[in-house]
């Protein structure tokens, strides 16, 4: 059993998340990128059977799902602050939030892009509802503080805040002030940089092997 920090990736990828959050712990990691083409090989099928990225390994573990790994990642390396303790008053709204992005919101806005948003009188049947309660859900999680626990940044905002920002660069949500105005502050993160610059190195570094 080994404590190494195994980041299994593709830069164009929903991996850029975890690529930032694991940027935010400040653990040395192991970069694995895999082809889309590698995703379904057996060899990293028995990783992650979903034959999807980002996954992680860490001391024998195995973990999939932005949400899952970025939750895993704060608890494991609990000194780099970015998940309240298991006991702290503000941890059920960190979980509130994490889970509501991981459900609702990343629902919602797959069923809108794709053009499956259920009528009205068939809302009750979806978890987020309809998209504009999402919406005005999420809006209202960033109207009075600058991080999602008010003053303290948590692994939550790395996945949310990669929500929102993805929401507007490919405007599948809407461009409210809070909205931008989050995406403005995440994005100067220097965790955030130093992960943009990483995966765009690797992105020209395909292109050019490509040409």
């Amino acid at each position: 059993m080994t404590d190494e920090i195994v980041f299994y990736t593709n830069p164009m990828s929903r991996g850029r998340i975890v690529r930032w959050m694991l940027e935010e712990v400040g653990q040395p990691y192991r970069t694995v990128v895999v082809d889309y083409a590698g995703m379904k090989s057996p060899d990293y099928l028995a990783i992650n059977p979903m034959g999807k990225v980002p996954a992680i390994t860490h001391g024998g573990v195995v973990v999939t799902e932005c949400a899952a790994v970025c939750a895993y990642l704060a608890d494991a390396f609990s000194d780099a602050g970015l998940a309240p303790a298991t006991d702290a008053p503000l941890r059920g709204l960190y979980y509130r939030w994490m889970f509501f992005a991981a459900g609702p919101v990343e629902a919602a806005v797959t069923a809108k892009s794709l053009g499956q948003l259920p009528p009205a009188e068939k809302a009750a049947m979806v978890g987020y509802g309809s998209f504009d309660q999402v919406v005005d859900g999420l809006e209202h999680a960033l109207d009075r503080n600058p991080w999602l626990l008010g003053e303290q940044f948590t692994a939550a905002d790395v996945y949310v805040g990669s929500q929102i920002a993805w929401g507007l660069m490919f405007k599948s949500l809407p461009a409210r002030p809070a909205f931008q105005a989050y995406a403005e502050r995440i994005a100067s993160r220097p965790a955030a940089v130093r992960a943009r610059a990483i995966d765009d190195a690797l992105v020209a570094e395909a292109k050019a092997e490509e040409g």
